[in-house]
């Protein structure tokens, strides 16, 4: 089983070994929401699904959503019936990727992990990792064998992993039981720039590892040596379990919970509302530096 990343070459093996197997393309443009499914239409890999950012893994619904913020995660039994839609069991191995440097894909990995299901993982290198080792390709749509009512519904099960809400965050500023990492580019985090919420900066306190320090000049994750060494320095003397994430929305926060685990610190929290629902909640702090 395999729960964090995989290799093109271990992904090859798993598509010749019978096992039960559902493969998805990620891919997104957060300024040009359509382009994500352009690109997997093009080329993708071949037997991949597409899992569209704004369809599939967020709800814009007040009545199916569970937080705020840009992206709102779906209830976890609508999004288990997304599951049963395009043929995952409880029993499948999930391999998630996309084109835009990880960034994306874990946000399918995180949800399936929310849903109790641990057998997914991530293409390290993404798609074009596969492309470059000649995986095979194709394009247009793929559609999986229908699923029928008695082969069941996906199950839901706990939680593998922690959602943070606003309330939480902010009941914990300054308290010592927290340390907020946001995932933001730098000049977005220092409130330089902000081109997709109202207000600029970060939530204080909160230290910045943009999500693209994860990966080394070939576009691949960094060894776990690596990772851990980056983020004991990032944290110092904070403790790794008191760790919560955040982005702009919710999903590029998703690469370093992610890279934390491969690194060796366990499974740490996801602030899902992340800035756009923190800055959008009245009365609460926001910081410049």
């Amino acid at each position: 089983m395999y729960t964090t990343l995989i290799s093109v070459a271990q992904l090859k093996d798993l598509q010749h070994s019978g096992q039960p197997l559902a493969v998805f393309d990620c891919s997104c443009d957060l300024m040009k929401p359509e382009q994500g499914y352009a690109q997997y239409m093009a080329q993708h890999i071949a037997g991949a699904q597409h899992a569209d950012l704004d369809k599939n893994l967020a709800t814009h619904d007040p009545a199916l959503r569970v937080n705020g913020g840009r992206h709102p995660l779906p209830r976890r039994e609508v999004f288990a019936a997304w599951l049963h839609s395009v043929g995952v069991k409880n029993d499948t191995q999930v391999v998630v990727y996309d084109r835009n440097g990880m960034n994306y894909a874990g946000r399918l990995w995180w949800m399936l992990k929310w849903c109790g299901h641990d057998a997914v993982a991530v293409l390290d290198g993404g798609l074009q990792a596969w492309v470059a080792a000649g995986g095979a390709v194709a394009s247009g749509e793929h559609h999986p064998a229908p699923t029928t009512a008695t082969e069941g519904e996906f199950e839901l099960r706990e939680p593998l992993v922690q959602l943070i809400e606003t309330a939480a965050v902010f009941s914990r500023l300054n308290t010592g039981e927290q340390t907020i990492v946001d995932a933001r580019a730098a000049p977005r985090y220092r409130g330089e720039v902000e081109p997709m919420d109202p207000v600029a900066g970060h939530i204080p306190g909160a230290l910045n590892r943009p999500f693209s320090t994860n990966l080394n000049a070939d576009g691949f994750f960094k060894s776990s040596a690596e990772l851990r060494a980056e983020f004991a320095a990032l944290l110092g003397d904070a403790k790794p379990e008191n760790v919560v994430h955040h982005c702009g929305s919710g999903v590029s926060a998703v690469p370093n919970v992610l890279a934390m685990e491969v690194a060796g610190f366990g499974r740490t929290a996801l602030y899902a509302g992340s800035w756009s629902e923190w800055c959008n909640t009245p009365g609460l702090p926001c910081e410049k530096s």
